[in-house]
Order: structure tokens, then C-alpha cells, then sequence
């Protein structure tokens, strides 16, 4: 009896290990508070990873990963595509803020709290890492000053210009810029917005959507945070002036209406704090998540009750979104305590997503996989 029982854990960790969900020692028991629909799986991409937080993928199948605090960039490679990374290379330390984190025509680029850089032919050159090569500047102040970056469709560099505050009007800042990578020069093409930390273009339009963290101090449930849709350069999102499409600021919203400015597509709760936004592309999970767009809720800070802390989608009907369910969730337990922060989306050329955790300091790996 006791060979038969032996037999039965054997074949199931081999099942697991195979299907990429081994067990990390002392991470696995957290991995069962995550809740997520029937039929899709959560396991670990990478552990030890301090302050995680934006992430790209290489042209070879390098993940990298960038951090806020930590100061440092990391690349990780899953060689025997088992679903967890096997080799971990420290790209760069001591960096200010490298929370913004892209890659295009072979280079990682790093966007820092004062600058973007890029690392040439950085998959050839993991274990000896070229220096950085400026490519342009930002200004340089530090609330909200840990960047957000993305590579468009026009192979643009796209970064936000988060506002220093929590409410003001600072020329120059709440904004997003596009900027060419030739050249180092940006373009303003979206005004108003306190504080984006997600990018992503909707395959369907074209459009970018982002994210954007409302501002505080209005009580628990106000204002809403929001999800928006530039459809041409130069649109304004309320900020200072309006918050949530409808809400005056109690400071400067006398002196402009909220009619002059571009509605949210989509109001969250308030204080939610989402980050990284994603639409699903594959065809791993089931069909009717193609076409969704992935939200990430970082998590309240300031709020009586804690909210947020959990990934939601977004179901869309003519374009704009219809309806909000809730995907994962148990970072925020039921006693308030807070176990994990989730903070960016990656899709895998799989299907699967990777879910960077800025507290936890892993990477999680969701699948499908009933």
C-alpha cells in the first residue's frame, strides 16, 4: 500500500512539473489563495525578484524585467520551455527608477525617472552587457516619476510623463509622449493624465488605451480610476480640472468645464490603482477572452477599507467595454492583509500570461490548462 501511495505522488509531481506548475518551497501555499476561473492554472515564472515590476520579451524569447526602487533590470530565459525560467542574468544596477521597460529592432530600451536608454543587441550580449546609449531625456522630478514605456505599432517609443503631485497644473507633466527613437525628440499626444503606468493598442482600431490612477484625498470612493482611448494626438483627459469624465476637483475645476474634455471609456473603483493593461491576442485560453482587455489593480494605499489588489477583464461590445469581471483575485485577503501586488501583463507566444508582483517579488505564469 505504501509503494502505491509513493507511485500516485510520483506521477503527480511529474504531471505538474511537466505542465510547468512545480511547486516553489515555501511559495506554494500562497499560490492557493489565488483564485481564478475553472479550467486556468497559476504558477511561478520566477522568484527573488525584489521590486518587479514592467516587463518585455525579446526577439529570442528573453523576458525582461525592470523594478522601481531596486534600481536594477534583469533578463530571464526559460530554456526547456517548461513554464519557469532556468537562467537569470543581472543587466544593470543602481539606476534611477527603471520601471519602464521595452524592446525593439534587437535593443532593450530602459526608461528611467530622467532618461531613456538603450542596450544594443542585448540577446547576443546577456553575460557581458553593452554600456547604454542615450536616447532621450525626460524631466526629472520624482513623484511620479518612475516611467512608463512601450514600442507602438509605428515602432514609436511611447512613455508617460506622470504629474509631480497629487493635484496640479505643471506644464510639462500629466502627459504622454511619443518619440522617435532616431531622433530623441518628443510629441505630445495626450494631455491630462495624472498618472499612467499601462499601455496597449487595441488590435481591432489601432487605438492606444491606457490606464490612469485618479487622485486622492476625496474620500473612499471618489474619483473613479480610469481606463481611456486616445483615438488622435493631442486629446485631453480632464486632468487637474475633472476627474472620472464628470467630477469638478474641488480645486480647479471652476475654472474649466468637464465638458471640454475626453471621457474615460471605462470607470474602476476608486483608488484600485490600475497598472498594466493588456488585450488577449492568443488562442490559448477560451475563446471568448480574445479581444478582452486585462486590467491590473495594483491596490489602495490610502483608503479606509483596501481595494484593488486583483486582475479584472474587460468584455467588449462595438469597441468600448460592456461589462467587468473579476479574473484573479487573493492578493488582499479577507482580514485586509495584503499578500501580493500585482503590477504588469505579458502574453507568451503560448498564450499564457506572466503577472509581475512588486511585493511578492515573483513572476506568476497563468494558463489555461483544464
Amino acid at each position: 500500500m505504501l509503494y502505491g501511495m509513493q507511485a500516485i505522488r510520483w506521477f503527480s509531481v511529474c504531471l505538474w512539473w511537466a505542465l510547468g506548475w512545480h511547486a516553489v518551497p515555501g511559495l506554494a501555499a500562497k499560490l492557493d489563495r489565488i483564485s481564478l476561473p475553472d479550467g486556468f492554472r497559476i504558477g511561478y515564472f520566477a522568484t527573488g525578484l525584489p521590486d518587479t515590476r514592467s516587463m518585455a520579451l525579446g526577439e529570442h524569447g528573453t523576458l525582461f524585467v525592470g523594478t522601481r526602487r531596486a534600481g536594477k533590470v534583469y533578463a530571464l530565459l526559460d530554456r526547456d520551455g517548461d513554464g519557469r525560467s532556468d537562467r537569470r542574468w543581472l543587466l544593470a544596477d543602481g539606476l534611477n527608477m527603471p520601471n519602464g521597460i521595452g524592446f525593439a529592432d534587437g535593443a532593450l530600451l530602459v526608461a528611467e525617472n530622467h532618461r531613456i536608454t538603450r542596450f544594443d543587441a542585448i540577446e547576443s550580449r546577456l553575460e557581458r552587457p553593452p554600456a547604454p546609449r542615450l536616447v532621450a531625456r525626460l524631466p526629472e522630478r520624482k513623484p511620479h516619476g518612475w516611467r512608463y514605456l512601450a514600442t507602438g505599432p509605428d515602432n514609436k517609443l511611447y512613455v508617460s510623463i506622470g504629474a509631480p503631485c497629487n493635484i496640479c497644473d505643471e506644464p510639462g507633466f500629466g502627459e504622454i509622449w511619443r518619440i522617435d527613437p532616431a531622433d530623441g525628440r518628443p510629441q505630445v499626444i495626450a494631455r491630462g493624465v495624472r498618472n499612467s503606468v499601462g499601455f496597449d493598442w487595441d488590435p481591432a482600431s489601432g487605438d492606444l488605451w491606457f490606464s490612469d490612477n485618479g487622485r486622492d484625498w476625496l474620500g473612499d470612493d471618489r474619483p473613479p480610476d480610469e481606463i481611456n482611448r486616445l483615438q488622435r494626438p493631442g486629446q485631453h483627459f480632464g486632468f487637474p480640472w475633472c476627474h472620472g469624465g464628470d467630477i469638478p476637483d474641488p480645486e480647479f475645476g471652476q475654472a474649466r468645464s468637464c465638458a471640454e474634455f475626453t471621457r474615460p471609456v471605462w470607470r474602476l473603483g476608486a483608488h484600485v490603482a490600475p497598472l498594466g493593461i493588456h488585450f488577449y491576442r492568443g488562442s490559448q485560453f477560451p475563446g471568448s477572452y480574445r479581444g478582452r482587455l486585462f486590467v491590473v489593480e495594483h491596490g489602495s494605499w490610502n483608503r479606509t477599507e483596501p481595494v484593488g489588489y486583483r486582475i479584472v477583464t474587460l468584455q467588449m461590445k462595438d469597441g468600448l467595454p460592456a461589462r467587468e469581471t473579476v479574473f484573479a483575485a487573493g492578493w488582499l485577503g479577507a482580514d485586509g492583509q495584503v499578500r501580493g501586488r500585482p503590477v504588469d501583463l505579458l502574453e507568451l507566444p503560448d498564450g499564457s500570461l506572466l503577472v509581475s508582483d512588486d511585493k511578492a517579488g515573483v513572476i506568476y505564469r497563468i494558463a489555461y490548462a483544464p
